[in-house]
């Protein structure tokens, strides 16, 4: 079976995939089609179904897997499926880590940089509410997206994601004057950690309930209040830790319900801008060739960007 990744214009064949999100359009002449998001290990390609029939409905069902046989056409300069018809599969009979991305770093080795950032902290307040979330939520910090799309949406993107604003606040730490070390790096570790609640699985993510109601940021707000109480801290840090969450979209209008209002706060907003960022410009780069620009990147103001000759 091919992979997404290595799909042509033209080509006409049948793939296994896992079906993401899936919405319901209507044509020209008011009849439904089906627009489907299916993916592999590779990546994923928008398909249609055109044609509808009422078993499509119990086919492509989000977590599903399923055998398509498809077109392959460009449109707008991008790929795109033509299904012709398709299949279910039994999950049970199949390994579903053929259909998830994995992260571009090894887990193996995320795990490890997570652990010597863990046993790097000292202070007895920041390293007793990281043990109480690491015992809370256990080995979902080592699998769980960082995102249901966008960026870090893959196996083990929370991971990434956490691990890598760690490495950068501890970095930036030592340039500032009066930055709490321990305290930005904890932060760091935990601000997306409301996303294990927000977001359930295992193969496609979802918005849960309570995701949807309260969302990650507020889930964890609550999350801290309970460890503090629980845990007996009596000092700043809890509040501290509460307000690196709230703030770290940076600005109202992305979610963040209270602007940074500590150096650390500031720092955790400024470098989970540029992380996820960087991982949504390199997401559109993959399949871009050098000295060609990407198609427009809706999270970066539209702009296409350009890949350039080595």
């Amino acid at each position: 079976m091919r992979l997404i990744k290595e799909l042509n214009d033209g080509d006409r064949l049948i793939i296994q995939a896992l079906v993401g999100s899936v919405n319901q359009g209507t044509n020209k002449s008011g009849s439904p089609y089906l627009n489907v998001e299916l993916r592999d290990s590779s990546g994923s390609i928008n398909s249609k179904k055109w044609e509808v029939e009422d078993n499509d409905y119990d086919t492509f069902v989000s977590g599903n897997i399923v055998e398509v046989m498809m077109e392959v056409i460009k449109y707008n300069d991008a790929l795109q499926g033509k299904i012709i018809n398709a299949k279910l599969l039994n999950n049970e009979q199949i390994d579903v880590a053929r259909f998830i991305k994995a992260p571009p770093i090894a887990k193996e080795e995320l795990i490890s940089r997570w652990n010597n950032l863990v046993n790097s902290i000292k202070d007895k307040d920041c390293k007793a509410i990281l043990d109480y979330f690491i015992k809370k939520f256990g080995e979902k910090i080592f699998v769980a997206p960082a995102a249901a799309s966008v960026h870090h949406e893959f196996s083990s993107g929370l991971l990434m994601h956490s691990v890598s604003l760690a490495e950068h606040a501890d970095y930036f730490s030592k340039f500032y004057h009066d930055i709490n070390r321990d305290l930005i790096v904890t932060g760091a570790l935990l601000h997306d950690f409301g996303k294990m609640i927000e977001l359930v699985g295992p193969a496609v993510y979802h918005y849960s309930v309570e995701g949807k109601l309260l969302g990650h940021i507020s889930i964890m707000c609550g999350e801290l209040r309970i460890a503090q109480k629980e845990l007996g801290i009596t000092s700043e840090v809890p509040l501290l830790l509460e307000h690196i969450v709230l703030s770290h979209h940076g600005q109202y209008e992305f979610g963040s319900p209270v602007l940074p209002l500590t150096r650390e706060a500031l720092l955790i907003s400024m470098i989970d801008n540029l992380d996820s960022k960087m991982l949504v410009l390199d997401k559109a780069l993959e399949d871009v060739k050098p000295g060609e620009f990407t198609q427009k990147i809706f999270p970066l103001d539209n702009r296409m960007f350009y890949k350039p000759i080595k």
